[in-house]
């Protein structure tokens, strides 16, 4: 397939839309973020996600039902929100969209700031109860997307120089030879 037969998209569409600069602001007001779903398989998105989020230097309190998890990357795991012994700044949601009601109202009880629902993980009526709570809210996207997401902007004015098929020499325009 050439190049030009390739549709890249401008911007991938999500369900709701946030400006670029709140949700930087957002993830620059934020220092500690309790993971709801958290989980200490590797192959698993929250894992990921959690292992990237405290490399930066956020404090993650991953959050799991499991009681066979104590702790995931050398972090104290929590069974819930309430158990978390100090102020938490957002809630990051990594369970299924029916139980983002429920998530709302327990980040509105231990005194959260942000109620932030992955990718898939959204709630018109989870989102009005959190922002009358005075909350702020983001769904349907992910927060280590959102970090990167200034360096990820495609560079469609660079030429390709792909070879037709692997291990064919290729022409470089710039030099005139095959390499």
């Amino acid at each position: 397939m050439a190049e030009a037969d390739l549709e890249i998209a401008e911007e991938i569409e999500h369900r709701y839309d946030y400006e670029p600069a709140h949700l930087a602001e957002i993830l620059r007001s934020v220092k500690t973020i309790a993971m709801v779903g958290a989980s200490a398989d590797k192959t698993k998105f929250s894992y990921g996600v959690l292992r990237q989020m405290n490399e930066i230097g956020y404090e993650i309190l991953p959050v799991t039902s499991n009681p066979l998890t104590t702790e995931i990357r050398g972090l104290k795991v929590y069974r819930s929100l309430q158990e978390i012994d100090r102020p938490i700044d957002m809630v990051d949601v990594f369970r299924p969209k029916e139980e983002f009601y429920g998530m709302a109202e327990q980040a509105i009880a231990v005194g959260a700031k942000v109620l932030w629902g992955q990718i898939g993980v959204y709630d018109d009526a989870a989102a009005a109860l959190a922002e009358a709570a005075g909350l702020q809210v983001v769904m349907d996207r992910c927060p280590k997307i959102e970090l990167f997401r200034p360096f990820w902007k495609p560079r469609l004015d660079l030429e390709l120089n792909l070879p037709e098929k692997p291990g064919a020499a290729r022409f470089t325009q710039n030099s005139g030879s095959t390499q």
